[in-house]
């Protein structure tokens, strides 16, 4: 009875250890989500004015540096506004519903050998499956709105987010099927020799095409296309709401890129430098190449949009998967 008592104890204070380090992962997780939406705002304003000549921020702290948090504090200081028509259940959950995968997210990444909150061997399951969250959250955005823009917006991504989803969930396969495991670490130390973007090189373009859509950053911004739709499924919202929305797109922008530099680049591996450090040099290379087709190509029509994905990327992707499975077999 005794040993009984001893190993439901030790067992007790094993589950409050994890419960400690979940919490203190997901804090440690928001404060990096602050942070970088401010550095990647400042980043892309940066980037959008050397491609378009200009200079970009520059008044506000050195280099413009202070301007995104001149912003922030802005936008939280400003009167949230409810329309008189809307569903306000609804209206209030969508920012929340799209900021709460985000998060969970960061509990599964490995930015290096030692630093990953908890390695769960479906990892990228767990990724995947909140990350339908969003889906979710910008069709109460639209429906909750009562406004054509928000539901005309909404409809869009959700099309948009059906199309990419498949052949980049084909493209991750191919690699699951290489490194034997659903675990995002596992996966990282399958790379010690090569990485898979030097064996999955079709997978890697599919992947990073349908991440740049599931994110709706153009040329596959449909969703919120400003030129037609206003600001798509969050016209209506304002102050901290409107702020949510944006702070999940520049973390959404950062999750695909880690998960590209998980499965195809290596993950934290590199020389001389620490596993964090090539993590990061890794995923923001991704993001700024992100930015640099925003601010490079113009957006697609939604005709084009669909017959990407389901005419070129599906059919390829499956392709991809069925070549990679028979040289697995043979």
């Amino acid at each position: 009875m005794e040993q009984i008592v001893k190993i439901m104890d030790i067992n007790l204070r094993f589950f409050d250890l994890e419960i400690v380090k979940i919490a203190v992962g997901l804090l440690a997780a928001f404060v990096f989500v602050v942070f970088n939406a401010l550095i990647l705002t400042w980043a892309e304003r940066k980037v959008a004015g050397h491609m378009q000549l200009r200079i970009g921020p520059k008044e506000v702290g050195p280099y413009g540096l202070i301007q995104p948090l001149a912003d922030a504090l802005k936008l939280l200081g400003k009167e949230i506004i409810t329309p008189r028509n809307v569903d306000k259940p609804i209206f209030y959950l969508g920012p929340i519903m799209i900021f709460i995968p985000v998060l969970v997210a960061f509990v599964v990444i490995p930015f290096d050998s030692f630093l990953q909150v908890k390695d769960i061997n479906v990892g990228i399951l767990v990724i995947l499956a909140f990350s339908s969250f969003t889906v979710l959250a910008i069709l109460m955005a639209g429906w909750g709105s009562n406004n054509k823009y928000s539901l005309i917006g909404a409809i869009r991504s959700i099309a948009q987010s059906v199309a990419y989803e498949i052949p980049l969930l084909l493209s991750l396969l191919a690699v699951v099927m290489m490194a034997n495991s659903l675990s995002l670490k596992d996966v990282v130390e399958a790379q010690k020799g090569v990485w898979f973007v030097v064996l999955q090189p079709v997978a890697f373009v599919i992947y990073f095409i349908s991440s740049v859509a599931e994110t709706n950053r153009t040329p596959f911004d449909l969703p919120e296309a400003e030129s037609e739709l206003v600001a798509g499924y969050h016209t209506e919202y304002s102050g901290m709401m409107f702020a949510l929305f944006f702070l999940a797109e520049y973390t959404n922008m950062f999750i695909v890129s880690a998960i590209t530099v998980t499965f195809f680049l290596g993950g934290y591996q590199g020389p001389f430098l620490p596993g964090i450090v090539w993590f990061l040099l890794k995923s923001y290379f991704l993001v700024f190449v992100m930015m640099w087709f925003r601010w490079t190509f113009p957006r697609v029509r939604f005709d084009q949009l669909l017959n990407i994905s389901w005419k070129a990327l599906i059919p390829l992707a499956f392709l991809n998967l069925l070549v990679t499975g028979g040289l697995l077999k043979l």
